[in-house]
């Protein structure tokens, strides 16, 4: 017994000295081990350094160029004719104020408002039942209608422009054939009163696919056992939509609407697109197409500036006020 309590002993003994002697050779001072600062390593900004170049470069740059063009104007002296008679002086808010009174910017902005309130709760309506569908059960050939569906979005805007146009022409669409063979009057989307319609619907045929797999994406990830215990409670395929679905994807529901409040307000490649096809769309038809009439058309760069930022001081405002209002429910709630 003395034996065993003694060679116990030795061990214990064994081992404290093996650990003070790493400790001594961990601080070599023989006193308590200090805490090594981390050192500083360079590889994270250079890994952060193209992208970071990138953005201020043609992002960050052009920026606050056209903010400081926005303040500028030319001023001509005499008839502008002769050398040094056109300079840039210094125009502090003028810009602004003849880009927010101008009746041309004025009327582009109520017709993108309407456009806006077609596109949006139509676009987002249409995704989302698309994603309830192809998440159902009894649907069948998922993944060929999925791929269907998102196909258009990969189309560029200005194809899919002239895709539509020809179909919209009368003199070349197949649809006015097929409709004066029945003897069915056609309607001329081209015409004033519908061009809105029919520009509507080329973003609607481009971007319901994009819309539809984000929320796809959210739907699947849902866990199965939450579907499973409430089809145990007798809730059917639409009543698992309403209150289960719907609201867990809420969040990407808010993300999509805004991402699409952003390309209603931008809209430019379609309108642009269908103006040869038609007289009943005029350069300003849009915020965007104004800038562009009066940075290359009038050469009026200044003007074009400030109504640039005209346009995206909105859209981060609508952005924002938006995404306030929902916040709350979308988020904090899920």
């Amino acid at each position: 017994m003395t034996t065993t309590v003694s060679a116990d002993a030795s061990s214990e003994a064994a081992r404290g000295s093996a650990g003070a002697r790493a400790a001594r050779r961990a601080d070599p001072s023989g006193g308590p081990a200090q805490q090594r600062r981390p050192r500083f390593t360079a590889t994270p900004y250079l890994m952060l350094a193209p992208a970071a170049v990138l953005f201020v470069l043609f992002m960050a740059a052009p920026i606050v160029y056209t903010l400081v063009l926005s303040l500028q104007k030319t001023q001509v002296s005499g008839l502008g004719l002769g050398s040094g008679s056109r300079k840039t002086v210094f125009a502090g808010l003028s810009n602004y104020a003849a880009a927010l009174g101008d009746p041309d910017f004025v009327s582009s902005v109520g017709r993108v408002g309407l456009y806006g309130l077609i596109v949006v709760p139509t676009m987002l309506i249409l995704a989302l039942v698309f994603a309830l569908l192809l998440d159902s059960r009894r649907t069948r050939l998922v993944g060929f209608s999925r791929v269907v569906i998102f196909l258009p979005y990969a189309v560029p805007a200005v194809i899919s422009s002239l895709l539509w146009g020809f179909l919209y022409l009368p003199s070349v669409s197949p649809f006015v054939d097929l409709a004066t063979s029945l003897g069915i009057p056609a309607p001329n989307l081209l015409s004033p009163n519908s061009v809105i319609f029919a520009i509507a619907n080329i973003a609607l045929w481009g971007g319901v696919g994009f819309n539809m797999v984000v929320m796809y994406t959210s739907l699947k990830a849902i866990p199965s056992d939450i579907y499973e215990a409430a089809r145990l409670d007798g809730a059917g395929e639409i009543q698992v939509a309403i209150r289960i679905k719907i609201p867990i994807i809420l969040p990407s529901l808010i993300m999509t609407a805004i991402f699409s409040l952003i390309a209603t307000l931008q809209v430019f490649a379609e309108p642009t697109t269908l103006k040869p096809l038609t007289n009943s769309i005029s350069s300003t038809y849009t915020p965007l197409m104004k800038v562009y009439r009066d940075a290359f058309t009038r050469n009026d760069v200044y003007s074009a500036s400030a109504t640039s930022i005209v346009i995206a001081v909105a859209i981060f405002a609508l952005s924002f006020f938006f995404l306030r209002v929902v916040q709350k429910r979308a988020f904090e709630e899920n």
